[in-house]
């Protein structure tokens, strides 16, 4: 589509005219996705942010305020620490999240408040293993 507009020719009429003319010559008939919804989830409601949080999900940003976001993570810990196949991994997952959890505490972000104190390591240890004993 090298064509140039011609003068005096309203754009919108000419872009319209080129758009008819490969459509067509049949230049739209093979694109890949034609005839079906557009990927991603299908909502009741529209959003017209739809593609904002899909590219911010996509480059690993959190459409979450931090807090509620940490809150996330540590129930995703608690799960992670259920599965771990070793004491020593569980260990590992619940004193990383505390350290995340303690920074928060003391220096808060912006956003709710977090409701979360540090897990008690040997707690969820305990728990951990009575899990792995009814196995």
């Amino acid at each position: 589509m090298t064509e140039r507009k011609p003068p005096g020719v309203d754009f919108e009429s000419w872009v319209d005219k080129q758009i008819r003319e490969a459509d067509a010559r049949g230049e739209f008939a093979a694109l890949p996705g034609a005839g079906k919804p557009l990927p991603g989830e299908v909502e009741s409601t529209y959003d017209e942010l739809w593609w904002v949080k899909r590219k911010m999900a996509r480059e690993g940003f959190s459409v979450l305020p931090p807090t509620l976001a940490l809150r996330k993570e540590a129930e995703d810990a608690l799960q992670a620490a259920a599965d771990a196949p070793s004491e020593r991994v569980v260990r590992r997952i619940v004193e990383e999240i505390n350290v995340k959890i303690r920074d928060v505490m003391f220096k808060p972000p912006p956003g709710p408040p977090l409701g979360l104190k540090p897990y008690d390591v040997e707690e969820v240890v305990r728990q951990w293993r009575e899990r792995r004993a009814e196995r």
